[in-house]
């Protein structure tokens, strides 16, 4: 039976895409870039090879990003970018069409959510289904989201911030702001400008991001050496860059994402504002991994956070066990075809 019945959830994020094979888990993780060659009009590469390739090729070959802020924002190169990733997982000798469950943010327009349905039936799926992502990342971190307690959830990928207080299976309150991973990259490839006089490109800032950032100044502090180029002599220079530094450059966007964590928590009703108090705030998202930030987020609200484990697969997870209990949780899906 299970052969004929084929099942997929994808985590359809604006960085990386994540698919999910109830019974085995997350088997693949790359990101959402596809390299075409503008001279033949052809595919080059997709996933990781095409990241390779960003801020490194001849004119005529461009690196896209068909997602932005958690949407699709190419809806051609995110089909032909579902219909690889689908094609990898099952194999290219599998004849039957699988039932897929994609990811979309708390914010997603009625627009948004038939682009992401077409675009996934188009790639070959024989029923998509799209549930917000705060409810997947809730049932992926292993909340029990039915009962009639109130869960804050906060995932944070690369476009969006997701914050959602959900009871019931349901979200009661929930916001979704376009400031996440991405823009701390953006924030970091600025403040190297403006402080060290260095272009550096993306991939290097979320490098720097991963290996030394952090949400709060700390005391021994991490160094890296990030190559690039001198704004002033045009030539490629060296330079050492440090934790505290990366603090000071992102925390203009980490206010903002605190902003969207209190703005959920002063509309939350009071019953389940205790229930949250008490259970604290679930993290998760590839940025929730940044360094302390479950404590920036305890000092500015004063409730104390959790980074979930698997932090980054956590929607991807649960879209594997929406799919395998798709009538336990048939109130949460918002569109399907």
């Amino acid at each position: 039976m299970a052969l004929f019945s084929k099942k997929l959830g994808i985590d359809l994020g604006t960085t990386y895409i994540l698919v999910y094979l109830p019974g085995r888990g997350v088997v693949l993780n790359e990101p959402s870039v596809v390299a075409v060659s503008e001279e033949e009009n052809t595919i080059l590469a997709i996933g990781t090879e095409a990241k390779e390739m960003i801020g490194r090729t001849p004119e005529t070959i461009v690196a896209y990003r068909p997602m932005r802020d958690g949407v699709i924002a190419d809806y051609r190169m995110t089909e032909i970018m579902l219909r690889h990733y689908i094609k990898k997982v099952l194999g290219k000798w599998n004849i039957f069409k699988p039932d897929v469950m994609v990811s979309v943010p708390a914010g997603v327009t009625s627009t948004e959510k038939r682009a992401v349905i077409e675009a996934t039936i188009k790639a070959g799926a024989k029923n998509a289904y799209v549930i917000k992502e705060p409810i997947l990342a809730a049932i992926g971190a292993g909340i029990p989201i039915q009962e009639a307690h109130g869960h804050m959830i906060v995932d944070i990928g690369g476009g969006t911030i997701d914050v959602a207080v959900i009871s019931l299976g349901g979200i009661v309150v929930s916001t979704s702001v376009k400031c996440a991973g991405n823009r701390i990259d953006q924030a970091i490839i600025d403040y190297v400008k403006k402080t060290h006089n260095l272009a550096i490109g993306d991939k290097t800032a979320e490098e720097v991001k991963i290996q030394i950032g952090a949400a709060v100044p700390i005391e021994e502090e991490l160094s890296m050496l990030i190559k690039g180029r001198d704004y002033i002599t045009g030539l490629p220079r060296t330079t050492e860059i440090k934790t505290n530094e990366i603090v000071r450059a992102i925390n203009r966007e980490l206010r903002e994402m605190i902003k969207a964590i209190r703005s959920v928590l002063q509309e939350t009703p009071p019953e389940l504002s205790a229930d949250i108090i008490d259970r604290g705030i679930i993290m998760t998202g590839g940025l929730s991994q940044l360094r302390h930030l479950p404590e920036l987020v305890f000092r500015r609200t004063g409730v104390k956070a959790i980074l979930s484990k698997d932090a980054q697969s956590c929607v991807a997870k649960g879209t594997g066990v929406a799919l395998n209990h798709l009538d336990l949780y048939k109130k949460s899906i918002i569109a399907k075809r």
